[in-house]
């Protein structure tokens, strides 16, 4: 079965408060629905608050596995949480493209992601943040991304075109030198020690 576009999320920056401190940030994505128009700095309609970390050419797009979400909803309830969203949607992990078939342990940068109308490239692994604790609910969110490898992956924009949720794509092969997990794994072995 090829691999599939579950939906696509956008979010425009706004000022939220973490910690105590008022922060500009994108991560809160909504769905959006129709075809979305892609260019080389990502999504009509979204935007990426800090640039020193996310956006920009090569990470114009982020995509993550739709296979994941079980796991962050298990996680979320043996933190005890309570008072936040239970289904925790599509988007709620900062994603712009919800994926169905494709894990970091398949996916190699430099990887193509083709679609009927555009071309995306794999870039790297994200890096979670202090907005990513936040986001999800907990403190320890971020670590448990890098424990258990479920990061997702940035795409550069390679074809600019369009898409539209539901529609499959093909995963075309790059180099195959490294792919998003153990790219990931050494990144995060930094901060893990």
């Amino acid at each position: 079965m090829m691999p599939k576009l579950l939906s696509i999320q956008t979010a425009r920056a706004r000022r939220v408060q973490i910690d105590g401190r008022s922060v500009l940030t994108a991560i809160h994505k909504q769905p959006v629905t129709g075809r979305v128009e892609v260019s080389a700095m990502g999504l009509a309609g979204d935007e990426q608050a800090d640039l020193s970390v996310h956006g920009g050419l090569s990470k114009a797009v982020y995509a993550y596995p739709a296979e994941h979400f079980p796991f962050w909803r298990a996680v979320r309830t043996k933190s005890g949480l309570t008072d936040i969203d239970d289904a925790l949607p599509f988007g709620s992990l900062g994603e712009n493209l919800t994926l169905q078939g494709v894990l970091e342990t398949e996916v190699w940068i430099g990887d193509m992601l083709k679609f009927a109308h555009c071309a995306l490239r794999v870039t790297e692994p994200r890096q979670p943040c202090y907005k990513f604790n936040a986001a999800m609910g907990f403190s320890g969110a971020s670590k448990t991304m890098a424990v258990s490898g479920c990061c997702g992956f940035y795409l550069a924009v390679d074809k600019a075109g369009t898409l539209s949720a539901g529609e499959t794509f093909e995963l075309q092969a790059g180099p195959r030198r490294l792919n998003i997990s153990d790219s990931f794994k050494a990144k995060m072995f930094k901060h893990l020690r």
